[in-house]
């Protein structure tokens, strides 16, 4: 016959173990991580009578912990994701804010430059109107100089925030090992029992790291958990952990960039291969800073060079022609650190106008001279030779080598991205404005015909002949010469070019009447260069001449705002997954109160149930005993 006792004191483990668990979770139910557990009954095999099997009770086959290891992994995901997203929108935030707002903008001190030199005109001989062009000039260079610094203070944080995650990364990882080792060496010894709790913990590592730097994992036939980076370099094996560490770059040594620890040395850890936050950062870099700093500094370089240009066109107040108004940004070149030669290069904007955003690396193969793109490693157009005489020329810049470079050496130039730190104003004495043409056209008294000259403007400031003597005689109503030579056509309107400047002529000329042309006198109230120095903003300068200042500065507002539109728009919809994620993770792995009360009162009254079945074996048992000793 079975059993009842032993059959009533099975199910009334078994249920005690049912609430044990039921307790666990309830005590449970707001630690992060904790995976909801659940109590697997089975029954025991029954006993063979002749006239069947009578059961022998229940026994608890298992602990099994609620989690669904697809959703696990899509979390995972997730998590590096919404970590990569939250830190980039973040970053590009701020920068956004500060390129976008009038009060530390590019755009209100540019504008502010143009007006001042546009007021100058209106009174080229003022002091005060010169002093105030002198004074908006500063503001400008101040706020380049402004803004250069945050993006490079950025840059510099960058490097901070990975310094602090790699600690974190390293903590999770050895964490990881440490339970991979426990959990392992549990499972061996229970024959294959899961320790649902440290799986938990470790789930909980893995999902922070993952918002770290992003992970993928892969389960091990004895517990353990392999994980790895996005790109597939192993952070975990075993109980195993590879440290993460930082790298100087190879060109500039105050960046860092990501490696693992080996005996062979840093293992370079490709950007694209890094998620989570520390992933975000790193595309905050290249995507955002790296652009900004290029286009800042290009429209500094635009600045300098435009306004430079058009100054050496005009006459100041001493009558002395026009030097330079801004002085000019230099490129900057890194050396690599594997460079084995005793090469140098040097480098300098010679064409703004061609001047792009990206930055290249130049190559020596032991035999010629070749130009990348830093970015994408597409190869660059250039002629030259190098030399002093016939510099290279890359995307208007020319580069000059000296030394002896080795085979396999190679030089990274930076056109821009410095030149907004490097621009400041050339000059302080408000005389030294070249707000004058630096000539002017008169007609001979004695002329009975009416030609006159145009305004004039300059075409080549460089002409050693610009202000010599030029006098213009008409030798017909429709011919003149030059200095007495030559002669040409005359049609009222044409233009005409002589020794660097150009003007118009027009009216009715008499045969033998003359125009000349001379230099422009000291503290002439000529406005013309200051006009031309007010329309520069509006003029096509950059890329070949397409491009003006200010849409130069409006598509810097432009990209920033762009990356940082993008990536909030990205951060919202990733958040909103994540949600949906953890939603659809915690209905299969988060503690429900009310149903551990429904199952609680529910083993409740089945441990009642089975303490009646050991109640009756043991009447039965008492009752038997009383027939045989009566």
């Amino acid at each position: 016959m079975t059993d009842i006792l032993a059959t009533g004191s099975s199910a009334l483990l078994a249920f005690q173990q049912a609430l044990a668990t039921i307790s666990h979770n309830v005590a449970n139910v707001n630690t992060p991580g904790y995976s909801r557990q659940r109590v697997n009954l089975a029954a025991q095999p029954g006993q063979f009578y002749g006239y069947g099997f009578v059961g022998s009770g229940v026994t608890v086959s298992g602990i099994q912990r609620m989690v669904d290891g697809l959703m696990s992994g899509r979390l995972q995901q997730s998590s590096g994701e919404l970590g990569r997203l939250t830190q980039l929108s973040s970053l590009a935030g701020g920068i956004d804010q500060t390129f976008s707002n009038s009060a530390t903008g590019i755009a209100q001190p540019m504008s502010g430059f143009f007006s001042a030199a546009q007021t100058l005109s209106s009174n080229p001989t003022s002091t005060a109107a010169r002093q105030a062009l002198l004074g908006s000039a500063q503001q400008l260079v101040d706020r380049f100089h402004s803004l250069g610094s945050q993006l490079a203070q950025a840059d510099n944080q960058v490097d901070q925030g990975l310094g602090n995650d790699v600690t974190v990364v390293n903590q999770y990882t050895q964490q990881i090992a440490k339970l991979n080792e426990e959990i392992a060496r549990q499972t061996g010894a229970t024959n294959g029992q899961p320790p649902n709790d440290l799986l938990d913990q470790r789930d909980q590592l893995v999902l922070q790291l993952s918002g770290k730097i992003g992970v993928t994992t892969a389960s091990q036939s004895d517990g353990s958990l392999s994980v790895f980076t996005t790109g597939g370099q192993t952070l975990v094996l075993g109980n195993n952990a590879q440290k993460l560490t930082t790298v100087s770059d190879p060109y500039q040594p105050g960046r860092h960039s990501l490696a693992l620890s080996s005996a062979g040395g840093p293992i370079a850890l490709p950007d694209a291969s890094v998620g989570g936050e520390m992933g975000g950062m790193l595309q905050f870099r290249h995507d955002v800073i790296d652009v900004a700093q290029a286009q800042l500094g290009r429209t500094a370089a635009g600045v300098a060079a435009t306004v430079n240009a058009q100054h050496h066109a005009g006459m100041d107040l001493y009558g002395q022609m026009g030097g330079d108004f801004f002085s000019v940004p230099t490129p900057a070149v890194f050396n690599r650190a594997q460079n084995t030669g005793t090469g140098t290069l040097t480098a300098s904007v010679t064409n703004a106008t061609q001047l792009g955003t990206s930055d290249f690396v130049m190559k020596f193969d032991g035999t010629n001279w070749s130009a990348v793109d830093a970015k994408t490693g597409a190869a660059m157009s250039m002629s030259g030779a190098g030399t002093s005489a016939s510099p290279f020329v890359v995307a208007g810049v020319s580069v000059v080598t000296s030394g002896a470079a080795a085979s396999g050496d190679s030089f990274l130039v930076r056109p821009t991205a410095t030149a907004a730190q490097q621009i400041g104003l050339a000059i302080s004495d408000p005389a030294r404005v070249a707000a004058a043409t630096p000539v002017r056209g008169s007609a001979a008294t004695s002329n009975t015909g009416n030609a006159s000259f145009g305004a004039f403007t300059v075409t080549d400031s460089s002409n050693v002949n610009l202000l010599s003597p030029t006098t213009i005689q008409f030798t017909s109503a429709t011919t003149y010469s030059i200095n007495g030579s030559g002669s040409y056509a005359y049609t009222s309107g044409a233009s005409i070019t002589v020794n660097g400047w150009q003007t118009t002529l027009s009216g009715t000329p008499a045969i033998g009447d003359t125009l000349t042309v001379g230099p422009n006198a000291a503290g002439s109230s000529d406005n013309g260069n200051a006009n031309a120095l007010a329309g520069l903003d509006s003029s096509g300068y950059l890329d070949g001449g397409t491009t003006t200042l200010t849409q130069s500065v409006s598509q810097l507002t432009s990209s920033v705002g762009s990356s940082a539109s993008q990536a909030n728009y990205a951060l919202d919809a990733q958040s909103a997954i994540n949600t949906q994620l953890t939603s659809q993770a915690d209905s299969v792995s988060g503690v429900n109160l009310d149903e551990e009360a429904a199952n609680m009162v529910r083993f409740q009254q089945a441990y009642q149930a089975a303490s009646q079945i050991i109640n009756v074996a043991n009447t039965t048992f008492q009752s038997l005993l009383a027939a045989v000793r009566g």
